[in-house]
């Protein structure tokens, strides 16, 4: 164990005086005698802290009374038994082991044997002194690594090797516990001492209230604890450990905080990833999935393997093409965003039975797309945005997060932005967050991303030492801390009063006020979510979900006519690519143990497909299997090429170099398309590739981008290629051409046309040249679209003057415009009306055009008509100026449904400008 770090008071002197440990009050007083003579003027203040210190503060009294049953009896304590296996490559293996993680700045084997036997595991491995991985089996295809990856010392055991950073120790568990002790249950005991006597047991306070009393009683080090993500309660008081750390981007997911069973709670739903949701424009499916996700997640939380509250969604801006995890968001466009952060959250956060599903975490707070590039990282990076695309890009989906949706909790990022690191940001976390959106909810708290406070000391050097690091972050509303490492850090800070016992409890009691406010710490009679169990994860109906969701995202590029394909009996189809019998790659990242993964070929068997498959290329790396993909496609009459890019290009900590296809794959389509046989693509991957190429080549006859589309994904693409569904998705993203990375900087973040992105703008909004534009997608059949408006005029002083209050204003739909739609083909079919807007009014530059509302039509049946309301509220009418305020301005506003304006009309704006949103400006 590390050493207690030294404690401090500061006397009127300002020189401090070390005070011995707080359990050995003679020791303390006999050392405050022999100081006295020293320190005459705050002897007095030093006898009251040696006192008052040594004893954890008493519980406070009961507002009610309540009866209130002995502490149980805890068993004989476990301990672990093990067998060490070696040393393996810590990626693969910490997926391999996929139960439970953990996180702690104590990590040893026999910590971890402890930890993953306890909860009833086999095996157990150590990473890096600060990682404990649990598990049942290790997939034998994970070879060794060398005995020396693994050489690290274990903290404060030098006899102890605990693996390496990116390798892991594995232990094999001879005595896996069966039961688990009295003080590591889950939910809060409130119907029996000591937790009974606090009031945090009491139903008639407020939950800040009960939650304040709880935090009264810890002491400084029990407060500093529980102020990171693997919070390990206070015992004492009956209150057991609670990780805050479980991630559900799109279905409950792998992470520190989440244990999957052997038996049941095995798996959960593995919808698309979010940009194959975004594609699909329909928010009330998004809310649909946040709904599914937030009760398998009550679901394994009532069995005691997840947390209430999910570090999801992700909602930054998918800016820079190059963005390894530019497909964990909807996509580029800020309205967009908007519209699908505010679906997500109704299902996440679904209240319909009284309290919250679960609690929602809107990262990265603010400014993050970006991983890395030559020597620059995205822990050091300082993110330059003036005060106008702040406002105007980088910020509207977490204003809709706040202001719209008053969501649980925020992350802050690990990036700089204008100089100052996101965690320790006030002008944004205060100034901007808390106060100008108002979210100042009793149960509102901000975490960090995992390791950030660390980089506010290094590599941000904004502190100049972990201490003032960890302060610096506190004071500016960061109320957790995700990574331990940081413990010692935050503890010195408090010795050095750098930050004060009113700055913990204050983080302290809006985290556990959200616990209280969502019942955590209530019966659960009470409660109809605690009585959701494993038969409430992947029902038929979360099946169907899946696997529609992944119809709706797919977006058809290019088609000459040769899709559908049908199921004609006689043809022979090659099935060519390194998807063909991809399975966790269509899951993308952050995703968890699927019920099932249906992969291409599964798919095709399922069909009764008269097929050869062969891989044929990696996804970067040439395939022993070359000729023999050459050879199977000269004897089919179709080519289905099902490739791209996955994990290993595109992710965490991984930004592509380029954006081009990957050389090994597109040799190969060289290859194939010159035998002259028709060919269709299927391109996998979050971000776009260049398609210019395959878009010219008339022997590719059609491209399906099918993104990462989870656990149905090898269905729901085969029925769209042979027609059994209909694509009807929207690219939510820009596809540029390869050369456009080259001219632009991965690191400049002006949206508009600059010397820094070599004047080609960002975005849909500036950007003119796109290989395959944003909100581009093809159908089976054809459409038309008219338009019912008759309103020519608004005046903005009636607009403005119906509230005081600019958060309703700008929610305030101002317009609503009936569109009819015509299906004029032989296709039942989805369709996807996208309305967007251009104006010269205000100042110049002015962009190419904004998306300001969209409506999904679902089955409009051949030759059948369907119509949807496109409304517009206020906001989607302003501009935002140089000083970052929202800004009605006089002028003509053109409409236009699709980007190819099928159906256009015109209002005027008229009166005199107005100020809609004032924006707080840095200090």
């Amino acid at each position: 164990m590390n050493a207690e770090p030294p404690k401090y008071i500061s006397g009127p002197s300002k020189l401090p005086v070390p005070i011995p440990p707080a359990s050995n009050l003679e020791q303390k007083l006999a050392f405050l005698k022999s100081h006295c003579k020293t320190y005459l003027l705050i002897c007095g203040l030093l006898l009251y802290a040696a006192i008052f210190r040594t004893k954890a503060p008493p519980l406070p009294r009961q507002s009610h009374h309540r009866a209130c049953a002995p502490a149980p009896p805890e068993p004989e304590p476990y301990a672990g038994e093990a067998v060490y296996l070696g040393c393996y490559p810590g990626v693969a293996t910490a997926r391999a082991l996929s139960g439970a993680q953990h996180d702690s700045f104590q990590s040893s084997p026999q910590y971890c044997v402890d930890r993953c036997g306890q909860a009833g595991f086999n095996l157990a491995g150590v990473k890096g002194a600060t990682q404990c991985f649990c598990g049942n089996s290790l997939d034998p295809s994970i070879r060794k690594a060398d005995e020396e990856s693994c050489n690290t010392s274990c903290p404060g055991r030098s006899d102890e090797t605990c693996g390496q950073a990116s390798f892991i120790r594995i232990y094999n568990i001879s005595n896996p516990s069966t039961s688990l002790p009295a003080s590591s249950k889950y939910f809060p005991d409130c119907s029996a001492d000591p937790l009974c006597s606090n009031d945090v047991c009491d139903l008639g306070l407020s939950p800040k209230k009960r939650a304040a009393a709880l935090v009264a009683a810890f002491t400084t080090e029990e407060k500093v604890a529980n102020l990171f993500h693997n919070a390990p309660g206070v015992p004492r008081l009956g209150l057991g450990a609670y990780n805050w750390w479980a991630e559900g981007l799109h279905g409950l997911a792998r992470s520190p905080g989440t244990t999957f069973g052997k038996e049941n709670f095995t798996s959960a739903t593995s919808f698309p990833s979010p940009i194959v949701i975004g594609a699909a424009f329909d928010d009330e499916m998004v809310e649909a999935i946040g709904k599914v996700i937030s009760i398998e997640t009550r679901a394994f939380d009532n069995d005691g393997r997840v947390g209430l509250d999910l570090w999801t969604p992700n909602i930054n801006p998918f800016k820079d093409p190059r963005w390894g995890r530019g497909h964990e968001t909807p996509g580029e466009d800020p309205f967009h965003l908007q519209s699908y952060v505010s679906a997500l959250i109704l299902g996440l956060e679904d209240k319909s039975t009284g309290t919250k599903n679960t609690i929602a975490t809107c990262k990265h707070y603010a400014a993050y797309d970006f991983e890395e590039a030559g020597n620059v990282t995205r822990d050091g990076f300082d993110a330059i945005v003036t005060t106008q695309e702040l406002s105007e890009y980088y910020l509207p989906p977490f204003k809709t997060c706040a202001a719209d949706r008053q969501v649980g909790a925020f992350m802050c990022a690990y990036n700089a932005i204008n100089g100052v690191p996101a965690c320790a940001n006030s002008y944004l976390m205060e100034e901007i967050l808390r106060r100008h959106w108002q979210w100042e909810a009793d149960d509102h708290w901000v975490t960090s991303d995992c390791d950030a406070v660390k980089d506010i000391w290094s590599p941000h050097q904004y502190a100049s030492t972990p201490a003032e690091a960890s302060a610096a972050a506190l004071k500016a509303g960061t109320d957790l801390h995700c990574i331990g490492g940081a413990w010692a850090g935050l503890m010195e800070a408090r010795n050095q009063s750098l930050v004060t016992e009113v700055d913990l409890d204050k983080a302290l009691i809006r985290l556990y006020t959200s616990l209280v406010a969502i019942g955590f710490f209530d019966p659960a009679t009470d409660q109809p979510l605690r009585k959701l169990g494993w038969d409430a994860v992947n029902t038929p109906e979360a099946q169907q979900l899946a696997y529609d969701s992944a119809v709706a995202g797919a977006v058809l590029i290019k088609n000459d006519g040769i899709l559908p394909l049908g199921l004609e009996p006689l043809k022979k189809y090659a099935l060519i690519g390194p998807y063909c019998n991809a399975t966790v790659q269509l899951q993308g990242n952050y995703y968890g143990p699927a019920p099932y993964i249906i992969s291409i070929i599964q798919a095709a068997k399922e069909l009764e497909l008269d097929f050869v498959s062969v891989q044929g290329s990696g996804i970067k790396s040439i395939d022993e299997s070359y000729s023999a993909a050459i050879a199977a496609a000269e004897a089919a009459d179709v080519i289905l090429f099902f490739g791209g890019i996955d994990y290993t290009i595109e992710s965490e900590g991984l930004d592509r170099d380029d954006i081009a296809w990957p050389a090994p794959q597109l040799d190969l389509l060289r290859s194939l398309t010159s035998l002259g046989k028709p060919t269709v693509v299927t391109q996998f991957g979050g971000g776009q590739v260049d398609d210019t190429e395959l878009l010219a080549n008339a022997t590719v006859n059609a491209i399906l981008w099918a993104g990462y589309p989870g656990q149905s994904g090898g269905s729901a693409i085969l029925n769209i290629l042979t027609g059994k569904a209909a694509p009807a998705g929207r690219l939510p993203i820009t596809q540029y051409p390869a050369s456009y990375t080259d001219a632009v900087l991965p690191t400049d973040m002006n949206l508009r046309p600059t010397e820094g992105n070599a004047r080609y703008g960002r975005t849909h909004m500036w950007y003119k040249n796109a290989v395959v534009p944003f909100g581009h997608g093809l159908h089976y059949t054809t459409f038309s679209v008219s338009i019912e408006s008759s309103l020519r005029s608004l005046n903005i002083q009636h607009l403005v003057s119906e509230s005081d209050d600019w958060i309703q204003l700008l929610s305030k739909p101002v317009l609503t415009v009936p569109v009819n739609i015509s299906n004029t083909g032989s296709v039942d079919s989805d369709f996807v009306a996208m309305l967007f807007m251009n104006t010269t009014a205000g100042s110049a530059p002015y962009p190419l055009k904004t998306l300001v509302s969209y409506k999904r039509a679902h089955a409009v049946r051949a030759e059948g008509k369907a119509s949807v309301n496109l409304t517009i509220k206020l906001e989607s009418l302003t501009r935002v100026d140089e000083m970052g305020n929202r800004v009605l301005y006089p002028g003509e506003y053109t409409f236009f449904v699709d980007i190819d304006r099928k159906a256009t009309f015109q209002i005027s704006l008229t009166g005199s400008l107005a100020i809609v949103e004032e924006f707080p400006q840095r200090s």
